[in-house]
């Protein structure tokens, strides 16, 4: 059965798909097809497809569907492992707490690169358990008209998040969860007739509001792992 997810981390594993060959290859291995198809289909000799579907074989990114009989040889019809490959973001060291700004993209970059990290982890433990590991994802798309409506969001979510987190949060439970709240700009469509979007939330300049000591407060929450 195709997996859903699958998170490259192993350094072997992503030679497997960085080459451009490799890459196009997944893209068509979608449906399943056999080394002598995609071969005929992306201008390539079938000896050196195969190849590479062997090596990204033996590196998991590819799986064997089917053997089948055709003009006295057996074909192999494989198929990609994983509906989509990630290949996981490194972040060596770690942002000071006191110089982080809730409004800078490096504050969101590096918030979802650890818990990438620490998601993909998890969730390699729990499958080596043959558990299910257990998260929560909710997203919306939100229209603002000024800068300072952005402002005044990411506020009164803090502080309605940090409401929910003492409702709910309790010092004894084993169950301990880490909550990412995060915000960006809806990327523009590339298609023919796409509207650009230079909104003034990309923008820094003067109408952007100032915003308040951040250091004690509601929409403080202790990090927990």
């Amino acid at each position: 059965m195709t997996a859903g997810v699958d998170v490259l981390r192993d350094g072997a594993r992503l030679r497997g798909v960085l080459t451009p060959l490799r890459q196009r290859l997944l893209e068509e291995l979608r449906e399943p097809a056999s080394a002598a198809g995609l071969a005929a289909r992306i201008g390539e000799s079938r000896q050196r497809v195969n190849y590479h579907l062997r090596e990204m074989e033996k590196g998991g990114l590819v799986e064997l569907v089917e053997l089948r009989q055709r003009r006295g040889r057996t074909e192999r019809v494989m198929r990609t492992a994983a509906h989509a490959v990630i290949v996981a973001p490194a972040m060596v060291g770690e942002l000071d707490v006191a110089d982080q700004d809730r409004f800078a993209a490096d504050t969101l970059l590096a918030a979802t690169a650890r818990t990438f990290d620490d998601v993909a982890r998890m969730r390699e433990g729990a499958v080596a358990a043959g558990k299910r590991l257990v998260t929560f994802t909710v997203e919306a798309e939100i229209g603002f008209d000024q800068p300072a409506d952005i402002t005044r969001f990411a506020e009164q979510l803090a502080t309605r998040v940090a409401e929910l987190a003492a409702e709910f949060d309790s010092p004894t439970a084993q169950r301990r969860y880490h909550l990412l709240v995060g915000g960006h700009p809806v990327r523009p469509s590339s298609g023919k007739g796409a509207a650009k979007s230079d909104g003034p939330d990309q923008v820094d300049g003067p109408d952007r509001v100032d915003e308040p000591d951040r250091d004690d407060g509601p929409d403080r929450m202790e990090r927990t792992r």
